[in-house]
């Protein structure tokens, strides 16, 4: 049986929700990476003029795509084991 917090939602629910909101805000990054691109009217990161915020950003967004990754793999594992 799934343990339901205070709020009424199971911990695999709240997994999916943050799972979903942090893809939300890799969009987001991308839209800031593009915009910051569109700026400086360059896309090419090997660039030495490339800006560095969108550097920046493309780690973040890097780094946020490998978290989502490892709740995924830990989503799966819950849903595997719990059948």
């Amino acid at each position: 049986m799934q343990e339901v917090s205070r709020s009424g939602i199971t911990g695999e629910l709240q997994l999916s929700a943050l799972i979903a909101d942090l893809w939300w805000r890799v969009d987001l990054l991308n839209s800031d990476i593009l915009e910051e691109e569109a700026k400086a009217g360059l896309i090419d990161v090997r660039q030495p003029t490339y800006p560095l915020l969108a550097l920046n950003l493309r780690a973040r967004r890097d780094k946020l795509v490998s978290t989502i990754r490892i709740l995924e793999g830990r989503a799966r594992s819950a849903q595997a084991a719990a059948r």
